[in-house]
């Protein structure tokens, strides 16, 4: 049976990190190199059935931009720590564990241990590119073998492709990856869902409001709807990360909006979310932005978006069936 093998060094990343060489984030480049070589994949529909990930900051995070951007959820992702730096047979012997039913293989990783794999298990020398640099930040090798995961040895593959990110187009099909128009992100990122999150307090309806990531504005919990997420659970995902706040959609979308970002206008889905449980200051996930519980009239002045003050009026006429929360 013919196999496919997917080595994606990471993206470019930052060169220092206070917390270590382990913890250092993508650069925004790194990131857009990452998704582009998504983009090229999922045109040539050689999505991945396996993805494998050393789970250092840089090589994990290219991971799940690559699989965002073709349409796999973050969650597919197997990430080890043993892959941080590993060393050629390292790679090779974590390969032989792979299932059996697996057709296509990626697997996200460090030079110079990616590289020496690569060299290893190409029947004949790959081509070394005029700036001598096999694989620089965000390249793809492409590889076919036949016979299992279990027995790949080296020299028993034949390279098929080398593309770097970096060479690709920088702009990103719409709607979808044969779409004709180009933007700026890729084509999930234009699709958000927010929520407001609500309590009852001595039967008034109170709303918790937070602040924007460059504290300039009051805004409600919002995001991107990740692949593999759908709108409610992306609404839910994001009250927790933004406003430390768990709890439940009440009923479908209070409304839709849209607003100008990235070269074009993403939709927001809204829903209503009934707060069960207020996280502690000390176990926020974005503990820099301030958080709020207003009445209803004041989030609607207080609120960036004029067009959810309507909205929080529609979840006040949903009331009377509800209980106020517990305290």
């Amino acid at each position: 049976m013919k196999r496919e093998l997917l080595l994606l060094r990471h993206g470019k990343a930052e060169a220092f990190h206070e917390h270590g060489d382990f913890r250092r984030e993508l650069k925004n480049k790194g990131k857009r190199h990452a998704q582009r070589i998504a983009v090229w994949l999922a045109g040539r529909q050689l999505i991945p059935d396996h993805v494998i990930s050393s789970s250092a900051e840089r090589a994990l995070n290219t991971a799940r931009k690559c699989c965002k951007a073709m349409g796999l959820p973050a969650q597919y992702i197997q990430a080890e720590r043993d892959l941080y730096l590993a060393a050629p047979q390292v790679l090779l012997q974590r390969l032989h564990c792979v299932p059996d039913e697996a057709q296509r293989v990626l697997l996200v990783g460090h030079n110079p241990g990616l590289e020496q794999l690569l060299q290893s298990l190409c029947s004949s020398p790959p081509p070394l590119p005029p700036d001598h640099n096999l694989m620089p930040t965000a390249t793809l090798a492409q590889l076919c073998f036949d016979g299992s995961w279990a027995a790949l040895q080296p020299g028993q593959a034949q390279l098929l492709c080398l593309q770097r990110g970096s060479e690709l187009p920088a702009g990103f099909p719409w709607p979808d990856v044969h779409g004709s128009e180009l933007r700026e992100r890729p084509a999930y990122y234009y699709t958000q869902s927010s929520a407001i999150p609500f309590r009852i307090v001595d039967g008034q309806l109170q709303v918790m409001i937070v602040r924007s990531s460059g504290d300039k504005h009051w805004v409600l919990p919002k995001g991107i709807v990740d692949p593999g997420l759908s709108p409610q659970a992306s609404a839910l995902k994001e009250a927790e990360e933004e406003a430390g706040v768990q709890g439940e959609i009440i009923g479908d979308a209070l409304g839709h909006y849209d607003y100008p970002k990235w070269g074009a206008s993403c939709s927001v889905s809204v829903f209503a979310m009934q707060v069960r449980r207020e996280l502690a200051d000390d176990q926020l996930e974005e503990p820099q932005r301030r958080r709020r519980w207003v009445s209803a009239a004041t989030a609607g002045m207080l609120l960036k978006q004029r067009v959810l003050a309507p909205m929080i009026e529609q979840l006040q006429q949903r009331l009377p069936g509800l209980m106020p929360c517990p305290d």
